[in-house]
């Protein structure tokens, strides 16, 4: 018994070393995306709660807007919903949400109870658009400019700081270029 106790000590303090050094590492939202300065990719899904409605992107030709990759399974996309909430309020862009391989009741749900920041919800069951994006997990958050190019991807949780700083700076809202 006492010759495990010396590896397992060793194993478990090298992996908490390892999640200190990869959850307080600069930089780890800041995820390269093929699709910086390219078109995003266009898509139409059905809308959460809604039979016969599609969203397209096509809805917001010449305007910015933001996509949101989440899911109710998501423990981050709960972390950030209170401050997708005080964004969606300042009403400078729209933010549309695309339910990410969620049941369409439990996200119906969700946003029932902690409040609904999105102008739409579209939903991705399959993760196919997600895919397009280069989604490899939720939440992940795009902006697209007025010309349909994605400017700026953000892998993690929104956070007023990453919303000024990256989002804001970049369709003329203040902050640092």
């Amino acid at each position: 018994m006492n010759r495990f106790i010396l590896p397992v000590a060793v194993f478990l303090g090298l992996a908490a070393l390892l999640y200190i050094g990869v959850r307080h590492s600069p930089g780890k939202n800041d995820m390269p995306s093929a699709l910086i300065g390219k078109p995003a990719p266009a898509f139409e899904l059905p809308v959460l709660g809604e039979t016969t409605r599609k969203f397209s992107t096509h809805e917001f030709a010449g305007k910015p807007w933001v996509l949101n990759v989440w899911g109710t399974w998501c423990v981050a996309c709960r972390e950030e919903h209170e401050d997708l909430m005080k964004i969606a309020a300042q009403k400078r862009v729209p933010i549309v949400g695309l339910s990410y391989k969620d049941d369409d009741a439990a996200a119906t749900d969700w946003l029932n109870q902690l409040g609904n920041p999105y102008t739409v919800v579209a939903v991705d069951k399959e993760g196919r658009t997600a895919i397009n994006f280069g989604v490899y997990g939720a939440p992940e958050t795009f902006l697209i400019d007025a010309a349909g190019l994605v400017q700026y991807r953000l892998a993690g949780p929104m956070t007023p700081e990453i919303w000024q700083r990256e989002f804001l700076s970049r369709i003329g809202g203040g902050g640092p270029r």
